[in-house]
This record gives C-alpha cells, sequence and structure tokens, in this order.
C-alpha cells in the first residue's frame, strides 16, 4: 500500500489499535482495516518477586502502555507526517489469569498475583474437587478461594475482580467486562449458555468460608462478551489516561478485553474446530479447538474458549524460553570479552543452527528450565538446573538442543496426555513466538516432540497484539456492517485469504530422540524436586 493511502486511513480512523501486556513486554500495534501493521511500540519490563509473590505493579502497568503508545503514535508521525488523533477500534488484551481485587471505590485491595504464582495449592484442588473440573492455580477463582481459605481481610471488601486485560479495558471504558477467552481463565464457562456455570457459581456461594461475605460470586466477576461484541467506547478520561498528550480524541469502538491465549488463537488463525495453536514465551501454552468433549478431567489441562466461546483444551506451562535466553546473554558476554558484537538475531541463529549437528537425544545431557515453579510436573518452586553424567555427550549442539528440549518439554508432558488418553490431536499447530525467529529450528524441535506438523507464519514473533487489533476490526465490521461472517470465516476469508507461512513435519529420528529425552527428563525429576526442597537461596 502506498504511504499517501495509509495516511489517509490514519486520518479517517480507519485503523485498529491493539495493546497487548505481556509477561516481558508491552506493545501497542497500530493495523489498517485491511489488516497491515502501520505502526508500533513497546516497553520492556519483568515481574518482580514481592513478599513470595510474583506482581507487576499499577505504575509500572501504566508505564509501560504509555510508553508503547507514545512509541506507536510516534512513529506515525514520523513515518507518514500526521498526528494520531482518532482511532476506530481498541482492544486490550494480556497474560491470562491472576487476580485482581477492588473495593467500591475502585482501589486495588492487593498487588497484582499474576499467573506465575504457585501460591494456590489447597485451593485450586478443593474446588477441582467440588466442581468435577479442572481448576488450575492460576485462576483467578482459585486466587479469591485461596484467600478465603487464608482468612485474608482484603475478602471482605471486594466488590469486583478482574483480569489485567480487564483492568486495563475497565480504566479506559468505564465497562466492567472481558472477552469469553479471558473469562474462561477467571472462573468456568457453561458452553450451552456461553456465561459463567451457574450451578459452578451457586456451589461456591454455598461453601462454608464464603457464606460470611455479604458479596455475592456471579455479582463481583465481569460481564462476558462474545468476539465482535461492542464492549463500550474509549471515554474522555480515557483517551487522556492512555495519550497524557492529550491529541487523542475519545470515542472509539472497544473490542472485548481478551487473554493472550485468545489473541494468539487469532493470529495464527485457530479457532475452527480441529486447529490448535502454541505461544511460546516466557510460559508456553497450546491450545486445541475440541471437536468432542473431554472424557474425564486432568489437571494438566484446561478447558478454556475461543474469543467467540468455542471449548479448547489448554496445556499452558509456567516456563519455556527465559532459561535460554539467560543461556544465549551469557554466550553474548563471552563474544563481547572477546571483542565481537553480535545482534542478538545473530547470537540465537549461530546458537540455535548449531543443533542440527545434535545427536537426536541431545546426547543424554538434561536441563531442567523452571525460573518459577512447573505445575504439570507437580515442581513447587523454581530452581533452573544443567545436568549431565560423565559419559554423557557435552557439544554446543547438544546443550543447545538440550534447552530446546527443555523449553517444550512440560508441553510435551501435557500434550502426550491428550495424545494418548483422550485421543485428542489436532491436524496441525500453528506456532507463534520469538523461539520460532531463526528459521525452522526451534520449529522442528517442536514438530518432533508433539509428532504434529508445525506451521510458522511470518508474523510468529509479533502476533498476539496484532490479533487484538484484528478483533478491534471485528467489533468495528459487526458494529457497521450487515451479515458479518463468523470469527472463523472472517479469519480465513478476510484476514489471511494469502498467507505466508512455512510448515515442517516430524523427522522419525527427532521424534525417537525427542522421546528418548523426555524419558530420561521425568527420571531426573526427583533431581531437580530434591533442588527445589534443599536450596534456599
Amino acid at each position: 500500500m502506498e504511504t499517501s493511502q495509509i495516511k489517509e486511513k490514519i486520518l479517517n480512523g480507519q485503523i485498529s489499535l491493539g495493546i497487548e501486556l505481556g509477561s516481558t513486554r508491552v506493545k501497542a500495534v497500530l493495523v489498517t482495516d485491511d489488516f497491515n501493521t502501520v505502526a508500533s511500540g513497546d516497553y520492556t519490563w519483568e515481574n518482580e518477586l514481592v513478599n513470595n509473590i510474583w506482581t507487576y505493579s499499577v505504575d509500572h502497568i501504566w508505564e509501560g502502555i504509555h510508553t508503547s503508545y507514545a512509541q506507536m503514535a510516534r512513529d506515525v508521525q514520523d513515518t507518514y507526517g500526521v498526528k494520531l488523533t482518532k482511532i476506530g477500534s481498541i482492544g486490550v488484551s494480556a497474560m491470562m489469569h491472576g487476580y485482581m481485587p477492588f473495593d467500591k471505590e475502585g482501589n486495588l485491595l492487593v498487588p497484582f498475583r499474576t499467573w506465575r504464582n504457585n501460591i494456590t495449592e489447597q485451593a485450586a484442588d478443593e474446588l477441582t474437587k467440588l466442581f468435577d473440573f479442572n481448576i488450575p492455580q492460576r485462576w483467578s477463582v482459585a486466587h479469591l478461594y485461596q484467600a478465603i481459605l487464608n482468612q485474608e481481610d482484603h475478602v471482605k471488601d471486594i466488590d469486583y475482580i478482574t483480569t489485567l486485560a480487564g483492568y486495563v479495558h475497565w480504566k479506559l471504558s468505564g465497562e466492567k467486562v472481558l472477552g469469553i477467552g479471558d473469562a474462561s481463565g477467571v472462573f468456568p464457562i457453561d458452553d450451552a449458555t456461553q456465561d459463567y456455570d451457574t450451578k459452578m457459581i451457586d456451589q461456591f456461594n454455598q461453601q462454608r468460608g464464603v457464606r460470611q461475605y455479604l458479596w455475592n460470586l456471579k455479582a463481583i466477576l465481569p460481564e462476558i462478551k462474545l468476539a465482535g461484541e461492542t464492549a463500550g467506547t474509549l471515554t474522555a478520561d480515557g483517551a487522556k489516561l492512555l495519550d497524557p498528550s492529550g491529541d487523542l480524541q475519545s470515542g472509539s469502538l472497544m473490542a472485548p478485553p481478551e487473554g493472550d491465549a485468545g489473541t494468539g488463537m487469532v493470529s495464527t488463525n485457530a479457532v475452527r474446530k480441529r486447529t490448535g495453536n502454541i505461544s511460546a514465551g516466557t510460559s508456553a501454552f497450546s491450545m486445541v479447538v475440541l471437536d468432542q468433549p473431554m472424557a474425564n478431567v486432568h489437571r494438566d489441562i484446561d478447558m478454556v474458549t475461543t474469543p467467540d466461546g468455542a471449548p479448547v483444551a489448554m496445556v499452558h506451562t509456567n516456563n519455556c524460553s527465559s532459561d535460554i535466553n539467560a543461556w544465549v546473554g551469557l554466550f553474548g558476554e563471552f563474544a563481547k570479552e572477546i571483542g565481537v558484537d553480535l545482534k542478538p538475531n545473530d547470537l540465537y541463529g549461530a546458537l540455535f543452527n548449531s543443533t542440527t549437528r545434535a545427536d537426536a537425544n541431545a546426547g543424554d545431557l538434561l536441563s531442567y528450565a523452571y525460573l518459577s515453579g512447573e505445575n504439570i510436573t507437580k515442581m513447587p518452586e523454581g530452581r533452573p538446573m544443567f545436568v549431565r553424567t560423565p559419559n554423557s555427550k557435552f557439544s554446543l549442539p547438544n546443550f543447545m538442543k538440550t534447552h530446546l528440549y527443555s523449553a517444550f518439554a512440560p508441553l510435551k508432558i501435557g500434550n502426550d496426555i491428550l495424545a494418548n488418553e483422550e485421543h485428542i490431536k489436532a491436524d496441525v499447530f500453528i506456532a507463534q513466538g520469538g523461539l520460532f525467529k531463526t528459521p525452522k529450528i526451534g520449529q522442528q524441535v517442536l514438530a518432533d516432540a508433539l509428532d504434529t506438523p508445525i506451521t510458522v507464519m511470518s508474523n510468529a514473533g509479533e502476533g498476539g497484539p496484532w490479533g487484538m487489533a484484528v478483533l478491534g476490526l471485528y467489533t468495528l465490521a459487526k458494529a457497521t456492517e450487515p451479515d458479518v461472517e463468523d470469527l472463523a470465516d472472517f479469519l480465513d476469508h478476510k484476514v489471511f485469504a494469502n498467507p505466508e507461512s512455512t510448515t515442517v513435519d516430524p523427522d522419525p529420528a527427532g521424534v525417537k530422540g525427542c522421546n528418548e529425552f523426555i524419558e530420561a527428563y521425568k527420571k531426573g525429576l526427583n533431581v531437580e524436586l530434591a533442588a527445589t526442597k534443599s536450596i534456599d537461596l
């Protein structure tokens, strides 16, 4: 598209803004109504461990939003010579789950408790038994119930609880709503009504510890919206909050706020039955849109939904790429010590490409990339650990392949449950995340790990906020055009009509080697567990 055409679309507000608050980066992406990214900005952040709680401060949240928005707006000014004043639609997404409780005055009662916390085991176990439905430790209701079990004083003052995406959306629009995908990580969803499960709501309210409070659970939860439904508009106060410079006008249509799992499904065109997607970053998750109900309750499988409410089996792991990033950083420091200054892409590329010379089973090396606890392998705390025996084949290719295998190991263990016990498997997984920026290396390792073809699209490193912007455009289309297609058809026919992608198939030798690695990995988990108990840092 010509620069003059893009400029015209910006001036006319034929654009959508997607903001995503991920675990390591806040990103703002501006997309035209033909789904092309025209400007972006970002902000790097890290969660903090405060009083043994993983959190991000409210000030940090808004600093990230202001910085990423300002960079994006400056990008528009520098590239197209116009100020960004009018945006057709806006959508906010963020890391799912966690706990943000507010009182009647809108004050946050305790610091944001993120998905990374493994502090709700008792609550998650009791609720899973009560509902006969898997409630992971990450879910908002598990955090709420654990606070009740712990007799935390703030619980009596709760007027509203929401997720990070729901919080930001509320402040921008005044609406206390959530997209159904994000809501499905708050409390179980009834597939028939596409709302919170009323039977389980009643069961929760009747719990002895809950009855002492004046609030009712349904009343303090956000209202649920489906993809395409209008979720308010940007208020005047919201416009000033998003853009303190004062250039941005109010009135933008707001899409239902979603979790990063939902935006991952949209950005990989994986909302139809038997499609699947994988996001690999600080954490990792795989999603399979179900064409049959699950036969059993599995503690390692979350039941969530697509942004338009279809049931999804989700495998979520707390750890993925952080340990790889740490090791690559170490190699980067070494390179600088010998006078070589490598760009990150070149450094990752060289190290990842070395794995093509590795043994299929990574030379009998082991790594546990646990910066935090890991639910799937029942690890209570994080202790990153690299292990080898005197007979291991210790080489750079095997070392790097070990860390790639390790990044995907909990994800594979969870997906093996789906495949072997529930006989559920995606026809193909579409993957996104920074691990796939080096062509085909991480993609091949993941294909071998899951024994399934893996497709990577050209937007593999930036999918989430772009996916949220697309949901914003879908909301705008549903509000202004008659007979708009359902979400799956909209993505197929308009967004991904000519996708740029590559697909790799599993390599039989790689599948065999990865299975050997996973068997050794499982046997070594007792060593990792011992480290969490014996090393007090």
